[in-house]
C-alpha cells in the first residue's frame, strides 16, 4: 500500500487542522479520546492561573495609571443613547398595548441590537431577550446601563456553589470579578469562559 503513509500524514494534518481551532478543554478531550496515555488536565487554579496573573497585572497598572489604561468609562454613569437624546419614540409607542414598539420588551433590545449573539453558547437572559435582567433601560450609575456594578450584578441570580470553587475565591481575593473570566452574554467555550 504505498498510498497508506500519505493517508496517516493527511489524517493526522485534518485532526490538527480541527483541534487547533477548539478551546483547550475540548482539544483535551478530543487528544485523550483519539490518544493513550494522554496526561491529565492540571487543576483549575494552575489551569487558569496565568490567566489571571495577567488579568490581575492589567487592573494593577490600571490603578497605577489611575485609569487612564480603560477604554470604556468604568466607574462613570452611563445613559442609553436614544433616552439621552430624547428620542422615546425608538423604543416606546403609546398607541400600542404594549407601550413598546415591538408586542413584548424581551423583544425590544434586539429591534436596534440585530446580530448581538455571536456564539456557541448563549447565557439565559439574552437567549430569552431578557436584557432588563442585568441592565437598565435608561440610565445607570454603572458603566454599560448595569443595574449594580459589574462586580455584584451577576450575584442577583448566580448564588449556587460555584464549580471549581477554590478558583472562585482566590480569583476574588485578587480582585478579578465574574467578567474578567466569563463573557456575561455569550460564547463559543462552556460557561462563557474568555
Amino acid at each position: 500500500m504505498p498510498g497508506f503513509p500519505l493517508q496517516r500524514v493527511v489524517l493526522a494534518l485534518c485532526l490538527i487542522a480541527i483541534v487547533a481551532g477548539c478551546s483547550p478543554i475540548d482539544r483535551y478531550k478530543a487528544v485523550s479520546t483519539i490518544f493513550d496515555g494522554v496526561p491529565s488536565m492540571p487543576p483549575p487554579e494552575q489551569f487558569c492561573g496565568e490567566y489571571a496573573s495577567s488579568v490581575v497585572a492589567k487592573l494593577r497598572a490600571d490603578i497605577a495609571s489611575g485609569g487612564a489604561n480603560r477604554g470604556d468609562a468604568a466607574g462613570k454613569a452611563s445613559s442609553h443613547k436614544p433616552y439621552n437624546e430624547k428620542q422615546c419614540d425608538r423604543c416606546h409607542d403609546k398607541t400600542t398595548e404594549s407601550g413598546f414598539v415591538v408586542k413584548s420588551k424581551n423583544e425590544l433590545c434586539f429591534v436596534c441590537h440585530t446580530g448581538f449573539v455571536k456564539g456557541s453558547f448563549v447565557h439565559g437572559p439574552i437567549a430569552v431577550g431578557d436584557c432588563l435582567a442585568c441592565h437598565e433601560p435608561h440610565s445607570s450609575s454603572n458603566p454599560s446601563l448595569l443595574k449594580s456594578p459589574a462586580g455584584q450584578v451577576c450575584n442577583a441570580c448566580h448564588r449556587e456553589k460555584r464549580q471549581a470553587s477554590g478558583l472562585h475565591e482566590n480569583s476574588a481575593s485578587h480582585d478579578l470579578i465574574c467578567i474578567n473570566c466569563h463573557d456575561p452574554h455569550y460564547g463559543n467555550v462552556q460557561y462563557f469562559l474568555r
